[in-house]
């Protein structure tokens, strides 16, 4: 069932393929908004790097680790089961390091070559989200630059961030949420999985960005090392006049037995603050990147107070 769902496509001679490529991703786009892509440019090896990295991080003691702490205003930083999900009324059993190309990160002597192997793996992941980004903005008659442009990650007033994330091993969480059902806010995830480390379902049906309806058949999607799982944001499915979806997705704890770690990397990208967004349509008001995140906080910081009222 997965794999009708999702999509795998081949980034392989991609100039040269761009128009099949194109209508592959927006096939995916309009339905599941999931999809995994292969032939992609990063190899095992340097996705491996960087979860090594990772779990060197994680490792650490948590005095060490918040060295680098959580700051809310900017979401940069360690956190330790601090997310509450408004769908579950409970906290994400995961840990997670946020970062950005401007703020804070662990030092070199806590995790040796943790600056220098990150910002490469930063530079790779926004290449793909580019090559993505120019095939759907092409399929919505917008100029082939037009996400790349709102979504710089090298200019100062981009959003878009890296999260690492770390779910700890449990003898007793079985059947529930390592994180609640979601969708995210942004424009377009890239999301990192290990081999054998499953845990993550997807629940396709979302009619609107602004709405938090959602189906109740959930799809595992089983956890590889080296293809990578992409998902359409909130502010693409506005963007695109709700053409593309952002469904919801989920970590489930296993059914039977001890949930092992599990360790994902996600790349958000999120947009530039100043950039409009509105689609071609102009189904929705326009509204800037930072206002459009704003408001989806704002409606989530209500659903928050409703689910633990």
């Amino acid at each position: 069932m997965a794999d009708r769902l999702v999509p795998s496509i081949s980034l392989k001679d991609f100039e040269n393929r761009k128009g099949e490529i194109t209508k592959q991703l927006l096939d995916a786009a309009e339905t599941a908004g999931f999809l995994t892509l292969v032939d992609h440019g990063i190899t095992v090896d340097e996705i491996e790097k960087q979860f090594a990295l990772s779990k060197a991080f994680f490792d650490l003691p948590a005095k060490v680790k918040s060295k680098t702490p959580h700051d809310t205003k900017s979401n940069n930083g360690w956190e330790y089961k601090a997310q509450l999900r408004p769908s579950t009324g409970t906290y994400d059993q995961k840990e997670s390091l946020w970062l950005q190309r401007g703020s804070q990160w662990p030092s070199d002597e806590d995790v040796p070559h943790f600056k220098d192997t990150t910002t490469e793996f930063l530079d790779k992941c926004a290449k793909v989200s580019n090559q993505v980004l120019s095939c759907l903005a092409i399929a919505l008659n917008l100029p082939d630059d037009h996400f790349r442009v709102a979504n710089d990650p090298n200019k100062p007033d981009c959003l878009t961030q890296l999260r690492l994330i770390h779910y700890p091993a449990s003898e007793n969480a079985v059947g529930t949420w390592r994180a609640g059902s979601h969708t995210d806010i942004g424009i377009l995830t890239l999301l990192f999985q290990r081999e054998g480390e499953d845990g993550l379902e997807i629940c396709p049906g979302r009619e609107s960005h602004s709405s938090f309806a959602m189906g109740d058949v959930f799809t595992p999607l089983p956890a590889h090392t080296g293809p990578i799982v992409v998902n359409i944001g909130d502010m693409l499915m506005a963007w695109s006049d709700d053409r593309l979806k952002s469904n919801f997705h989920r970590v489930r704890a296993k059914d039977v037995g001890k949930s092992p770690s599990r360790y994902s990397i996600a790349y958000f990208n999120q947009g530039r603050r100043d950039f409009v967004l509105q689609g071609p349509l102009k189904k929705y008001p326009p509204v800037t990147v930072e206002e459009y995140f704003n408001q989806a906080v704002q409606r989530n910081f209500a659903r928050q107070q409703a689910a633990t009222a």
